[in-house]
């Protein structure tokens, strides 16, 4: 007799060993219909596969987060029977799942999207004969003969540990998986190929290059329209389209993955930094600037040497090893260490608008979201063990207040120790217990994200959520108890004693090429007017009213406004919608009435157009917006 326990901690009793569709049936033939797996004692598994001992089990439906990751492992397997249906020489390598979908690497002739249709009907065909998926298990040995005329399969296969090795089979179909998968292909209920690229096996340049054909799927078609709809959307947010047409910013082939700003762009950056160094002067901050050159032994010492290197760029001066620092940690180090500190000043809140250097892989860069030179708005904090919990929480409501000013809500997680890191038991469990009373002090539900920590101590990660739903994660908070002892770090007490200062890591926007990034795609470009590169174009009528335009720019640009004269030779309405296509938040039309009046009409990007409002009204309400940074253009509301 098997005796099963479901979630609700009811015990079912099971004469022969029990499938998860058999207890699935026992309970309900609807719930047997949606379910797509069974976590056996906390395992994934086919809900096929029998159970032959007393268990505790989850049927996993297609309403569970984990079903969506499963089908795509399968709709992956589809694809590549399609692909082999269609192109018998083709030789299959992997397909994993991955963000929003999957894809697999075949080694096949070239091919272009315009070859989705036929590889879609196929898919369609074998989805819609709903075959069973069913899991085989052979020894190494009868693997490698049934993959003896598969070169990467073999290769996969000569890799793993003598022992079981298991088998998918879907009709003619067999791949090398360790699963599960869902019931049958019928499963895979809507599904659409996305993109294809080059991609070398192993990510060896000097090995083959193959085909990378990504897709996505889901389990209802409004699910796969909803997702395509979004994907328009993003695309018409696309920071790096919006970048370029707004003249922020550029990527040149000189220095791949590091951005370089114009004008505009850097209008933009000032603003963001304003704000910035504004919101932490009232927090009680002190702005830092520490070299991006620093010695390797630094490195050995802070521990970065051992845990990231891969990740840092190097360079020998007289015969001396540096690195180009990847992070400012190390340097807010030998800051702290110039003199002593008592007790009476702690803490400490140092920040560093710091230029780091990460090396990426070239194929991994992406515009402002994923670079290799980059500021990173780093903070660190030196403080006695009893500030820690006011510190963080002071932390989160600075972040909270920074994001605010954006429209960005957020989430939080706690991250726990990883597998490489350094430090004791002893300091990882009081950082980690420091940052999860805060945390619940501050009353904002949070994640643990275990094993997601720095490598010197565990955070909280602030993800912000934008304009279309996407999270990113900028904010970190991350306590530190292994690098002030690293770094010898102490403070006289009241004891008049040395004691070791705890320290936190910080960021608010993180990177801040990214975060920017980030706000022309929640914004699409339309910044509120504080942060808006131009904040008002003057349009003149005719070629006499110049002279009154550039006199009413100089009024604007004394108070601190951004402003541009368009004093070109072209209609009203092409200049308009030049400004327009420009996200110009305030376009300003100058002719004669306005001149002899003394007022503006001004045309918002929304369309609505305010005729005779008196100049000095009108500066006044413009200066004192940009001044409270006000996120909405409310600026003639009645």
């Amino acid at each position: 007799m098997i005796h099963i326990t479901l979630p609700d901690g009811s015990r079912k009793p099971f004469e022969d060993y029990p499938t998860g569709l058999t207890v699935a049936k026992s309970i309900s033939e609807g719930l047997a219909r949606d379910c797509v797996a069974m976590e056996v004692d906390g395992n994934l598994v086919d809900l096929d596969r029998p159970i032959q001992a007393d268990a505790s089990i989850r049927l996993i439906t297609t309403r569970d987060p984990e079903a969506l990751e499963i089908m795509r492992h399968s709709a992956a397997h589809v694809m590549a029977q399609a692909v082999l249906v269609l192109y018998p020489d083709a030789k299959l390598t992997i397909g994993p799942v991955v963000e929003d979908g999957f894809y697999y690497d075949i080694d096949m002739p070239p091919l272009s999207e315009e070859a989705f249709p036929k590889i879609e009907a196929e898919m369609k065909r074998i989805i819609k004969q709903k075959i069973p998926i069913r899991r085989h298990e052979v020894s190494k040995a009868e693997a490698l003969s049934f993959y003896k005329d598969e070169p990467y399969k073999t290769e996969m296969i000569d890799a793993l540990a003598d022992g079981t090795i298991s088998f998918y089979k879907q009709g003619d179909f067999t791949d090398l998986c360790r699963g599960p998968h869902v019931p049958h292909t019928g499963f895979v209920r809507a599904v659409k190929l996305m993109r294809v690229s080059g991609a070398y096996w192993r990510a060896d340049q000097s090995k083959a290059q193959l085909q990378r054909i990504y897709g996505t799927a889901f389990f209802d078609k409004k699910q796969l329209k909803e997702y395509l709809h979004f994907l328009e959307e993003a695309k018409k947010r696309n920071h790096r389209k919006i970048g370029a047409a707004m003249d922020l910013f550029s990527f040149h082939d000189d220095a791949p993955g590091m951005a370089f700003f114009h004008p505009k762009g850097m209008a933009v950056w000032n603003a963001l930094l304003d704000f910035w160094r504004d919101a932490h002067r009232a927090a009680g901050y002190v702005e830092t600037k520490t070299p991006i050159i620093l010695q390797r032994t630094l490195w050995e010492k802070s521990g970065h040497w051992e845990n990231y290197r891969e990740n840092m760029y190097t360079t020998e001066v007289d015969e001396q090893a540096y690195a180009i620092k990847p992070m400012n940690c190390p340097g807010g180090m030998l800051l702290y260490s110039t003199r002593p500190h008592s007790y009476r000043e702690l803490p400490i809140r140092a920040a560093e608008i710091g230029l780091v250097h990460r090396h990426e892989l070239s194929g991994v860069l992406n515009g402002l979201f994923r670079v290799r030179a980059f500021h990173q708005d780093d903070a660190h904090l030196f403080m006695m063990p009893e500030q820690i919990q006011a510190e963080i929480l002071d932390l989160l409501r600075l972040e909270e207040q920074v994001y605010s000013k954006f429209g960005l809500d957020f989430h939080l997680e706690l991250s726990t120790r990883p597998e490489k890191s350094i430090g004791s038991d002893e300091q990882w469990d009081t950082a980690t217990n420091g940052l999860r009373s805060a945390l619940d002090a501050y009353g904002k539900e949070y994640r643990i994200n275990e094993g997601d920590g720095a490598f010197y101590g565990p955070k909280i990660d602030l993800h912000i959520k934008d304009a279309l739903g996407r999270t990113w994660q900028c904010g970190t908070i991350q306590l530190d108890m292994s690098l002030p002892e690293r770094f010898d770090l102490t403070y006289v007490g009241r004891d008049n004693e040395k004691h070791r200062p705890i320290m936190l890591h910080r960021t608010v926007f993180g990177s801040i090429e990214r975060f920017l990034g980030i706000l022309i795609e929640h914004f699409e470009g339309k910044f509120p007017l504080w942060l808006a590169p131009v904040q008002a174009a003057i349009l003149p009528i005719n070629d006499d009213l110049i002279p009154f335009a550039e006199s009413m720019a100089t009024t604007m640009r004394d108070a601190g406004l951004r402003v541009e004269v368009d004093d070109r030779t072209e209609s009203l309405n092409r200049k308009v919608r030049e400004a327009q296509l420009a996200k110009t938040p305030l376009i300003l039309t100058c002719g004669g009435k306005e001149k002899e009046a003394g007022t503006v009409s001004v045309r918002t990007l929304d369309g609505t157009v305010r005729y005779g409002i008196p100049m000095d009204q009108f500066m006044q309400k413009v200066t004192a917006h940009v001044a409270e940074r006000c996120l909405a253009l409310d600026l003639f509301d009645e």
